[in-house]
């Protein structure tokens, strides 16, 4: 032994040898430490996951299988972050990686581009950024860029359409000037205006846009927790955050979040630099995160911000709340997305979620289909409850405690 006390679990209490050794040996009859009474040793809450994460990568062999196992193994990459020091996280990590198959898959890229890469494969590599041998690093980008680049394509139109509609729509006046004056909309409002013996419309009012296109007109925040369960989250997100910056009347803003804040803004153009900046897993600090981008707010009237997380708040709860609430009383709109992806009903904390609802913050999942429509009525200011019940989405203040539909 090291002569050095024994570490203290999360709830404070002193971890004994016995149980280290448990973690150690996995449990089952062959550990040797059944008790005289036949039970075993008991294992806190937080130490039951660390045994969960330590059984998933080294009971049994873990090669291959990349597909459907992908988005789970993100989140164990989250997890072992949250109950792990680095200097063992480290270990762990490289031990996936030759477990799991995928550093022979990186070292040899036709292997690599036998799998079909997707969203969880995605998700799994950016959770493996930091062991990922640096002359591997190109094989796992190139994997990226094709998923992010066919998430793009897919996404692009329908969300520039939407979004630039509602530009358009929230930008109309009935007293434009004349270079601003559109005119297909006017004579549509003034059909029955039209005079027969001049063969014109006579139009009663204009219908036009209150300032130019190329002008800033709403500022978007969104704001990601990287915690594992929000890989696929993250990589939707950063490809949306793509596609608004590139729309010229949009001022986009990406921030990422553990219990550090990281403004990836610089990077918004491109999704697989945004992706390999982030870090899964670790601590949350939801409110310290909104603290920042509060602080970036500059015409509240025309801010969306949109907080992308699970709720699972690991800093003062009260304050995050607090700072919600401050935001949308500046006349800035907040939305609480607790999952952007289509993987299903997301886990989440209920009560928080509940506790954002009665401050005016919507919280619900949201399928990347949908997110182009969510954007669009957030920028026209409508109710984003209407517009969640229009669509079928169960808001949290419409459950019982279940999560969303």
């Amino acid at each position: 032994m090291t002569g050095q006390p024994d570490p203290t679990t999360a709830e404070g209490q002193p971890r004994d040898r016995l149980t280290r050794w448990r973690l150690v040996l996995g449990g089952g009859e062959a550990d040797g430490l059944t008790g005289a009474d036949g039970a075993g040793v008991s294992l806190t809450a937080d130490d039951q996951r660390r045994d969960e994460a330590l059984e998933a990568l080294y009971d049994g062999e873990r090669r291959g299988g990349l597909g459907g196992s992908a988005p789970r193994v993100s989140r164990w990459l989250g997890d072992i972050r949250t109950y792990f020091p680095s200097s063992v996280v480290q270990v762990m990590q490289g031990d996936a990686m030759q477990r799991l198959g995928l550093r022979q898959m990186l070292l040899e890229p036709e292997m690599m581009r036998a799998v079909q890469p997707d969203v969880g494969l995605v998700s799994t590599l950016i959770g493996l950024g930091r062991v990922i041998p640096e002359h591997s690093r190109e094989t796992a980008r190139a994997v990226v860029r094709q998923v992010t680049d066919e998430l793009e394509e897919r996404l692009r139109q329908r969300t520039v359409q939407a979004v630039s509609g509602a530009l358009d729509r929230s930008a109309r006046t009935r007293r434009p000037r004349m270079r601003d004056v559109d005119w297909r909309r006017t004579v549509a409002a003034n059909l029955m205006h039209y005079l027969p013996e001049h063969r014109t419309v006579v139009p009663e009012r204009l219908v036009g846009y209150a300032r130019r296109s190329t002008q800033v007109e709403r500022q978007v925040i969104l704001c990601i927790d990287q915690s594992g369960s929000m890989a696929e989250s993250i990589v939707y997100s950063s490809v949306f955050g793509a596609v608004l910056a590139s729309i010229r009347s949009l001022e986009t803003r990406l921030v990422v979040f553990d219990t550090e804040v990281v403004d990836l803004t610089d990077e918004i153009d491109d999704p697989v630099d945004v992706l390999f900046g982030v870090q899964l897993g670790g601590g949350t600090d939801i409110n310290r995160a909104l603290a920042y981008c509060q602080g970036a707010i500059t015409q509240p009237a025309d801010t969306v911000l949109v907080l992308i997380s699970d709720l699972y708040e690991g800093g003062i709860a009260e304050e995050m709340v607090g700072r919600a609430r401050s935001v949308v009383a500046s006349g800035a709109t907040m939305i609480a997305l607790l999952a952007l992806s289509d993987s299903g009903q997301p886990s989440f904390d209920a009560d928080h979620a509940a506790a954002l609802a009665e401050v005016g913050v919507p919280s619900f999942a949201c399928t990347p289909d949908l997110f182009p429509e969510l954007m669009a009525a957030a920028i026209e200011r409508r109710d984003i409850g209407e517009w969640a019940a229009s669509n079928d989405i169960v808001t949290t203040h419409e459950t019982t405690g279940s999560g969303p539909a």
